[in-house]
């Protein structure tokens, strides 16, 4: 599930300046350190590959969808460039994380919205997306990063961002920090970015 644009994995095309561009600048020395990996919406893997791909030897990253489809497409991308074996591909909602994931997560990715070339009425929603992202606050390591990409383009995803805004607006600067990025000469409801650190337990 997933987007409103597009998405850059492996390596960062350096012409685009958009919010995933940001996302992986910001993520990418982070994750040679990284050993537990979350993209909560693999969509058709690119940010599941550039999280494979960036991440070291012994990373496990899990990686989930609604849509048996997008998983296909992501499995067939992650065996072209041979990393697959670093990942576990769960069709599930990301509302469920925390049934597989019991150990501290170092960095999680979202990105929100629908699949490209897929059906619009398939998207992230409100609901399980603030059920995914509580969780990976509960789960985030000390030091660890969450980095999600909203799209208030369309309906659902305004409503999204709204409600996630509220939420990193309130969390408490004793042991997150939260920044945002997004493009202020655009008018048509572009993207924006959301990089949030625990930065004490």
């Amino acid at each position: 599930m997933r987007r409103y644009g597009q998405n850059y994995g492996g390596e960062i095309n350096l012409q685009v300046v958009n919010v995933v561009y940001v996302a992986h600048c910001l993520l990418k020395n982070k994750l040679t350190g990284a050993s537990n990996i979350v993209d909560a919406t693999a969509g058709k893997g690119k940010d599941t590959l550039f999280l494979a791909q960036n991440s070291g030897l012994d990373a496990e990253i899990w990686a989930f969808d609604i849509q048996e489809s997008a998983l296909d497409v992501t499995k067939r991308l992650l065996e072209q460039h041979h990393v697959s074996n670093k990942v576990r591909l769960i069709l599930d909602s990301h509302a469920n994380i925390h049934q597989y994931i019991k150990k501290p997560i170092d960095i999680a990715m979202f990105n929100l919205g629908y699949l490209p070339g897929g059906s619009h009425e398939v998207a992230t929603h409100s609901s399980s997306t603030l059920e995914a992202v509580e969780q990976v606050l509960r789960l985030l390591n000390h030091g660890g990063l969450l980095s999600l990409v909203a799209y208030p383009g369309h309906e659902e995803g305004q409503r999204e961002n709204t409600l996630l805004q509220q939420v990193f607006s309130g969390l408490p600067t004793r042991c997150f920090t939260v920044s945002k990025w997004e493009m202020i000469n655009h008018f048509n409801k572009p993207p924006i970015f959301y990089l949030i650190e625990k930065v004490r337990n």
